[in-house]
């Protein structure tokens, strides 16, 4: 696991929008079988399958004409992408998703759908089955709403919740209005919820369970604040910061995102890619957040510093410009654990990223835009099924993850749960081997608990 997140480059989604947009001209110029028709299917083939090692789905979307690869945006210097984001856009083409299973003729379909005029009467779906294209999505962008995938999630967590949890997010979400009133933060209630997330909400498991797994939920700034905290707390405390540190990264971590609170909520909550302008006003979140801090007596001093920081890569990259300074570790620390909780969260046009899959974007990013150091001990702790996943085995049952081993983190231990995932049943542990010495139990995938879904009964199995 931790080879993973320290080795695994971040690839190139261009080849395989080039690969597409050179087939479909090529279809459009050669007979079916020509040899440059075939070289071409291989080369966007073999790109494919190079992105389908990562995850089960390959992701490319171009919003106001940058590329985004699983959710990430992906910048390049080659002066040809902005000529094939054009042509793929003018066939209203703004998406494309690849799962597992494409072979390559069904990437030859898809060109070939792409050369051919286009009905404007019936569904891109409907039209790509009519053609046996099951494992490829093309989709349009919609000016001001991006949800052509869209679903409505609701703003914080549902069904039961740990007390000290829930706590913590009703300070927090207090907090968070107040100083969106204009009320000064008050210094005693973020020590007092500091000490809260790191004494009460740190030792329980069904709270770590709601945090670590899938959100159903497009959490507003005050829920991902106190998810980032925690999750900061357990990378802290992987990479070995004494109490005195954590405590200072906790804070900084809890009101990282403070800045927010004087952008529109409208912007924040925008589900449709943002304007240039209102791009900028995100990005100010940070500079904002800092000068809040920095007028706020009794905090520490690595507080606003983080919030000023956190966009920052490793590099020095990033927003604010601060040249190519880089970040403070602890800013390091709440990037990580920033888009973590991001990506394994709703989105109003996007559905949560399941956990191993946010693994994997981590480790795409890491020496680049985040800490390779960091991205490794933090999917070492976390690992790609962490507490409270719900996944299927290869048996074809169900089963909650109630512990993890840190020596085979592929392998965690499970309480199989009935097909509504109400009420458990026997526990086992996917580590063990049998007399050949082969595993018995493998994780196929991780699947999406239902609203109302419980841990508690399954920790206590």
């Amino acid at each position: 696991m931790s080879a993973t997140a320290s080795s695994t480059p971040r690839l190139d989604p261009l080849p395989v929008l080039k690969g597409l947009a050179g087939l479909r001209r090529l279809m459009g110029t050669y007979p079916t079988g020509h040899p440059m028709i075939a070289q071409k299917l291989r080369e966007l083939d073999e790109a494919v399958r190079q992105h389908l090692q990562s995850g089960p789905e390959l992701r490319i979307d171009v919003i106001h004409g940058n590329v985004h690869l699983d959710g990430v945006s992906f910048e390049s210097s080659d002066q040809s992408t902005g000529q094939i984001v054009r042509e793929l856009s003018e066939l209203g083409i703004d998406s494309l998703y690849i799962r597992e299973g494409v072979d390559a003729a069904e990437l030859g379909r898809v060109a070939e759908f792409l050369w051919q005029p286009r009905n404007t009467e019936k569904a891109t779906e409907a039209q790509l089955a009519e053609r046996d294209i099951h494992h490829v999505s093309l989709g349009k962008l919609v000016a001001l709403d991006t949800r052509w995938r869209s679903q409505g999630w609701p703003d914080a967590p549902t069904g039961p919740l740990d007390p000290a949890y829930a706590e913590s997010l009703a300070v927090a979400e207090q907090t968070f209005e107040d100083t969106a009133a204009g009320k000064k933060l008050d210094t005693v209630t973020i020590q007092d919820l500091v000490q809260l997330l790191i004494h009460k909400v740190a030792h329980s498991n069904a709270a770590l369970s709601r945090i670590l797994a899938v959100k159903q939920y497009e959490n507003l700034t005050y829920v991902h604040s106190v998810n980032v905290a925690m999750l900061s707390l357990l990378l802290g405390r992987q990479v070995g910061l004494d109490e005195s540190d954590i405590a200072k990264l906790v804070e900084a971590a809890l009101l990282h995102d403070i800045g927010k609170t004087r952008i529109p909520l409208e912007i924040v909550k925008k589900p449709g890619a943002l304007t240039k302008r209102e791009r900028a006003q995100i990005e100010a979140h940070t500079i904002l957040g800092a000068e809040i801090l920095l007028q706020t007596e009794g905090l520490r001093e690595i507080t606003p510093t983080v919030a000023l920081e956190h966009h920052r890569s490793v590099k020095g990259g990033g927003y604010p410009d601060l040249q190519s300074l880089p970040p403070h570790p602890m800013s390091q620390i709440v990037s990580v654990a920033d888009i973590y909780e991001a990506l394994t969260g709703a989105r109003s046009y996007q559905a949560p990223m399941t956990p191993d899959r946010a693994c994997l974007i981590l480790a795409r990013l890491a020496g680049e835009k985040l800490n390779k150091d960091f991205v490794k001990a933090f999917v070492g702790r976390v690992s790609f099924f962490p507490l409270g996943s719900v996944v299927r085995t290869n048996h074809g049952a169900i089963g909650v993850v109630v512990n993890t081993n840190a020596g085979d983190p592929l392998h965690p231990v499970l309480v199989l749960a009935d097909d509504q995932i109400k009420n458990p049943r026997d526990r086992v542990d996917t580590a063990e081997r049998g007399a050949s010495g082969s595993y018995e139990h493998h994780i196929l995938e991780t699947l999406r608990p239902p609203a109302d879904f419980d841990i508690a009964p399954f920790l206590a199995a």
